[in-house]
Order: structure tokens, then C-alpha cells, then sequence
């Protein structure tokens, strides 16, 4: 296929990928010539009869796998951003077949001794500190891949990854075959009885795009307490959507994961660790399964009591409604009728205040441009993946050109639920290429000729993927491995998170919630009411991520060798034993549809969200001390631990901010938790 797209290097502006030319028959053509050239590069290093250097091993292994490269950042993107059975199926095929090329390339011998090597003698070698650092993160990488195992405990490693690979692509399929299976359809609109008219008017759009005219339908987010249940006043609807939600994938999923937490854990012991978990954590900013273990333990008993006194409030407020037996179903509504009581605050009253198009420029751009001082630029021309997907040139205070950002919000059938961020060009200095890097949302699309407005959470999601772009963005590295949020797992959340701070200050809330009929600001006083509504519903939000944390950590610490028999009463039988089995409360992603740690690089690792929280807070006081512009502290910030990547140690660069370690104060306040 000599006109393969992928064949040969981008000619558009950032080498973003020439997307009016791909076609699903080039993916697989792209794969196999990509893994095929990588292969014979590598072995070329590993038999070059000059003694090893690092230029000839270690930057010769980084400059490897061009084309390999540039399909599969594409490939994700479409996977998850714009799927069809043809990818569908294409995922399936070629996911074990990548877990089996990275194995041929960490599992040569021959290579692995190139890299000993140099790694023995690196103290000699005069490397400046990127280049040092990226010697030993090759050497840790090969010896986690298992190089160091005999041959026959390889060929059970080969085996093993292939499984998961292909049981990870069969995961993530199913839950978005079922995810749009149990979508909820409902005749009338009076059944919608709560929602605001424009919510209405978007699930009769849905309803249209999905095949059932006349009809109106709440497609269900990828998390388990679906964001209609705070409006819906017909309680057995909103039994049926959360039914819906907590038994997505159930039959499929629950074997999957079963075999593949056996898996893993037979994994991690080949590799000397007790537990999958164990393994995980070792090459985390954690450390320790005792230090994550101590920190969530720490959090539960003041979440779970914050929770029941929530509980009490709500089961009042229900009372009034003759409902005395409070449901999962019922606590989003009634903790809505609270707010509206006790803080005068009408959480659907304040969509009119968000409209996309304004929280986007005048909100998530302008602060970057206080911070930062960015500016954009969108860039019709520059054809993107899918017609919702629009490209934006990035440039910097001189004027500059820094990178692309290319902004797809809108939910569809072809999308997985939930909001990442992802690359299509990978900064390196090495390769001489500037960042490309997409924001995913699920934003209800609105009805034609309509605006599209946001809830709180929308807005809040959307600056904290857009932290994970200018963790991209900013990244300014020599080498691919290093380059933008390739960093440790329980640290790439954390400067997403910092970036929500924006939304709620004052200089930036004040530039973007206007309405969007009248353009009248967000009145002050329902500022300050949002600010006390805003705690309140923090037991629920803890528990409702702990619960899905130490889930996922019960299904990972366990031990090679224990059988389990059925996922959902593991799963109960977890949540009992931490201390988390309150009935009101589902887990945010229960086993069955938790794409985070069943489905891509999240197993083990779903307690990052909560360990970087802790940076998190600590940075945003941080900001606003010792009476530094804004644009000072955000220069420091962007020097000293955005730029930097995976290039310098994570604690190292927060510590360059902030000139200390972390302290956990600060997130238990913001918690509720102190």
C-alpha cells in the first residue's frame, strides 16, 4: 500500500496527522510494516559489533519505531474518540500482537546486556542529567519487563500479556456495547419532569441521532451515578437509570476481570512481587502498597461519617416527600433538594451561565493566558479526526507558535464515555517535533440552533482535562520517553487538577459565566452560594471514590494462586471488609464497567486521583501565597514541573515549586476531612 498515510512523516503544520487521507484500511498495513521495521532496527542495535555507547543504544532505541509510533497514537485516538466495528475488530487483532512486540524488544538478551552495560558504568559516562536519567529508566524498564527471567519463566511472561491484552481490548469493548445498549428511552417528555428545557430538547436530539425519532434518550457517562438523577422528579425512572448504569457488562465483564486480576497477580509474582499492586506501585511516587494502603485507610472513617450526616439531611428532605427508605437512586435528588433549601441554590438554574463556547475562550483560554500567557487561534483548515473535533494553534506571550489543541467535546455513539486527554504528536526535541494533543468530553449535543450549557461538573471537567493539555503542551524534553504527561501514574493527575482551580477564581469565574441570553454575570451572592453548596456533598463524593479506589486495589492485592468465583460478590465482599458497604452510595465505576483499571493503565493505580489531590491542594495555597502576580507563579509552575515531564524525578519537580515536601493538610480541609 504504497499511498499508506502513516508510510512516511507529516507534511502539515506540527505533523499533525493527515486525517483526510486515513482510512481504517490503513491502520493495519501501518502496524505490521511498523512493528516490522521497529524489530529490525532494535536488532541492529543489539548486534552492532562496537562496543555499546549511548548514543548507539540507548538514543538509537529512542530514535526507533517512528512509524509504529505514528499510527498508534492515531489508532487510540479513533479507538476511543471515534470507534467502528472495523477499529473494534482491529483493536482485538492487533492488541496482543503489540503486547507480543514489546516483549520481543524487552525480552532480547542481547539488548538488555548493551543496556546492563551502560547502566553499570553510567556513574563514567559523563551524561547530562536527562540523558543519565534516561539510561536508568531503560535499565528499570527491561529489568520490569522481566529480562532478567530465565527463558522458560519469559515464555509464561509472553503469554500472560498477550492474554491481558487481548481480555483489555474485550473489556473496553463490551462496556461500550452494553453502555449503549442500556441507554434509556423514554416516550414522553413529561417522564423528564425536572430537567431543564434544554437537557429535554438534547435527549430529544439524542433520541433523533440514535434511531428513535419521537422518543427521547439519556445515554448513560461512563460513571455509575448518572448526572439526570439530581432532576428526574419520577422516582421509578430514576430507579430504572441507575439499574441501568450499576448492571452494565455484567455477564461478559465479570469473568474478564476475575481471570484478568489472575493474571496479573501470576505476573507480578514471575517478577518477584507479591501482588499486582506491589509491582505497580514500586515504580510510583508511592513506593509502597503500605503507603497507599495507610492513606486510603486514613480517609475512609472521616468520609464515611461526613456521609452519614449527609444522609440524615437527605433522609429529612425525603421524609417530606413521603419516601422513607432512602435509595442510591434517590440521593443526587434529594441532595439537590438540600442545596435548593438550605443554600437557595438551584443547580440547574445555573447552566444558562455556562455555554460551551464561553467557558472555552473566556474561561479555560483566558486563564491560560493570565497563567501563562497563551493565546489562540483556531485553524479550520487543518482537517481533524471527526467533524466535532476543531484544531486551535497554541502560541506564546512573544507570539511564538508552541502546538496544537484540538477540542472534541461533543458525546456520540462512537465514543467511549468519560473526558481524557490523549497525543497525536509527542514533543521531542531528539525527533524535532512540537505537540499536538486532544482534549475527549461527552457533552450532551444540543438541539439544532441551540447553544450547548453545561452543568457545574461539565465545567469543571473541562479545565481539568485541559491541565492534561497543557501538561503536553508545555512539555519541552529531549527525549520521546520523557515527553509531556509521561510521568508516574499517581502523578499525571496532578497538574489536571491544579488547573481546576481556575474555575472558581474570581478574576476568571467573573470572565466566562455570564448568561447567555442577556450576558448578565453570575450574580456574586450565587457565588458565595455555590462556594457553601459545594461542600456539602463532599461525603458523597469521597466515598463514592473510595469505594471505586479500594476496589480496585482489593482486586490487586491479591496474592498469585487465590481463586475467585464471582466478581460481584468479590466486589461486595471488598467494600464490606474496607469499610465502604453503604447501600446509598454505589462505588463512581464498579467492576464490571471500570474501564480505568480493566482497560487501560489504571490497575493499581486508581488511588492516584486522591494521592495527587494531595499535591494538588498543596500547590493551589502554594499559588496563592506570598503575594506573587499570577503570571509568576504560573511561569514557575510551567519551568519547573510542566516542561519537565518524566525528565526529573515528579517529588523533585513539586518540590521545585512549592520548597517542600507535600502535606496532606490541605486536601483534608478541602474535604471536609480535618
Amino acid at each position: 500500500m504504497s499511498d499508506n498515510p502513516f508510510f512516511a512523516p507529516s507534511t502539515l503544520a506540527y505533523e499533525i496527522p493527515p486525517f483526510a487521507e486515513i482510512r481504517e484500511e490503513h491502520y493495519l498495513p501501518a502496524f505490521e510494516r511498523g512493528m516490522a521495521d521497529q524489530l529490525a532496527e532494535t536488532a541492529a542495535i543489539a548486534a552492532d559489533p562496537a562496543p555499546a555507547t549511548f548514543d548507539n543504544t540507548v538514543v538509537a532505541l529512542e530514535r526507533s519505531g517512528a512509524l509504529l509510533r505514528r499510527v498508534n497514537l492515531v489508532f487510540m485516538n479513533q479507538d476511543g474518540s471515534d470507534t467502528t466495528p472495523g477499529v473494534q475488530e482491529l483493536d482485538a487483532e492487533i492488541s496482543p500482537r503489540l503486547a507480543a512486540h514489546e516483549d520481543a524488544i524487552h525480552l532480547d538478551a542481547a539488548l538488555f546486556a548493551r543496556i546492563s552495560a551502560l547502566y553499570e558504568a553510567r556513574d563514567t559516562l559523563g551524561l547530562d542529567a536527562e540523558s543519565l536519567r534516561l539510561l536508568e529508566r531503560y535499565h528499570t524498564r527491561f529489568v520490569r519487563a522481566g529480562a532478567r527471567l530465565s527463558a522458560e519463566d519469559q515464555q509464561r511472561l509472553r503469554e500472560i500479556n498477550a492474554q491481558l491484552a487481548a481480555d483489555s481490548a474485550a473489556f473496553r469493548r463490551n462496556v461500550h456495547t452494553d453502555t449503549l445498549a442500556r441507554a434509556l428511552v423514554v416516550d414522553t417528555a413529561e417522564e423528564l419532569d425536572g430537567l431543564s428545557p434544554d437537557a429535554v430538547a438534547a435527549a430529544a436530539e439524542n433520541g433523533r441521532a440514535l434511531g428513535h425519532d419521537g422518543a427521547y434518550v439519556l445515554s448513560l457517562k461512563n460513571f455509575s451515578n448518572q448526572s439526570e438523577l439530581a432532576q428526574l422528579t419520577d422516582r421509578s425512572l430514576r430507579a430504572r437509570l441507575l439499574d441501568a448504569s450499576l448492571n452494565r457488562a455484567v455477564d461478559t465483564n465479570g469473568p474478564l476481570a476475575i481471570r484478568m486480576a489472575r493474571l496479573r497477580a501470576e505476573r507480578a509474582a514471575l517478577l518477584g512481587h507479591p501482588s499486582h499492586a506491589a509491582h505497580v506501585v514500586a515504580d510510583e511516587t508511592a513506593g509502597s502498597v503500605e503507603a497507599v494502603s495507610a492513606m486510603l485507610a486514613r480517609l475512609v472513617p472521616p468520609a464515611v461519617a461526613n456521609a452519614e450526616r449527609e444522609a440524615a439531611r437527605l433522609a429529612e428532605a425525603a421524609a417530606a416527600d413521603g419516601v422513607t427508605d432512602l435509595a442510591a437512586h434517590d440521593w443526587a435528588f434529594y441532595s439537590e433538594q438540600v442545596r435548593k433549601t438550605a443554600y437557595d441554590l438551584d443547580t440547574s438554574a445555573l447552566r444558562p451561565y455556562f455555554e460551551l463556547e464561553r467557558v472555552l475562550h473566556d474561561g479555560v483560554f483566558h486563564a491560560a493566558g493570565l497563567a501563562y500567557g497563551l493565546s489562540f487561534a483556531e485553524r479550520p483548515e487543518l482537517t481533524a479526526y471527526h467533524p466535532d473535533a476543531r484544531v486551535f494553534e497554541v502560541f506564546e506571550e512573544d507570539g511564538s507558535p508552541l502546538g496544537l489543541f484540538v477540542a472534541d467535546f461533543h458525546a456520540r455513539e462512537s465514543k467511549r464515555g468519560g473526558a481524557w486527554m490523549n497525543e497525536l504528536v509527542s514533543q521531542s526535541a531528539l525527533l524535532g517535533q512540537r505537540p499536538v494533543v486532544v482534549n475527549n468530553l461527552n457533552i450532551a449535543r444540543p438541539a439544532p440552533g441551540e447553544r450547548a450549557l453545561l452543568t457545574w461538573d461539565e465545567v469543571r471537567t473541562l479545565f481539568h482535562e485541559f491541565g492534561h493539555a497543557l501538561h503536553g503542551l508545555f512539555s519541552d524534553v529531549r527525549y520521546p520517553l520523557f515527553s509531556g504527561t509521561a510521568v508516574p501514574r499517581d502523578f499525571v493527575e496532578f497538574p489536571s487538577q491544579v488547573n481546576e482551580m481556575w474555575m472558581t477564581r474570581p478574576e476568571v469565574l467573573a470572565n466566562y459565566a455570564r448568561h447567555h441570553e442577556t450576558g448578565e454575570p453570575l450574580p456574586a451572592e450565587l457565588v458565595e452560594r455555590m462556594a457553601a453548596a459545594e461542600n456539602f456533598g463532599q461525603g458523597f463524593r469521597t466515598v463514592e471514590y473510595l469505594a471505586a479506589a479500594l476496589l480496585d486495589w482489593a482486586w490487586h492485592t491479591v496474592p498469585a494462586g487465590r481463586e475467585i468465583a464471582d466478581a460481584l460478590e468479590f466486589e461486595a465482599a471488598a467494600l464490606a471488609e474496607a469499610g465502604l458497604a453503604v447501600p446509598a452510595i454505589p462505588p463512581r465505576y464498579r467492576t464490571t464497567y471500570f474501564n480505568h483499571v480493566f482497560s487501560s493503565e489504571y490497575s493499581a493505580g486508581y488511588y492516584a486521583y486522591i494521592w495527587s489531590e494531595v499535591l494538588d491542594a498543596d500547590t493551589v495555597e502554594w499559588f496563592g501565597s506570598a503575594g506573587r502576580p499570577v503570571r509568576e507563579s504560573g511561569e514557575v509552575f510551567r519551568r519547573e514541573l510542566l516542561a519537565r515531564g518524566g525528565s526529573r524525578d515528579a517529588l523533585d519537580c513539586f518540590r521545585a515549586v512549592v520548597g517542600r515536601d507535600p502535606e496532606i493538610a490541605p486536601l483534608l480541609a478541602r474535604r471536609g476531612l480535618a
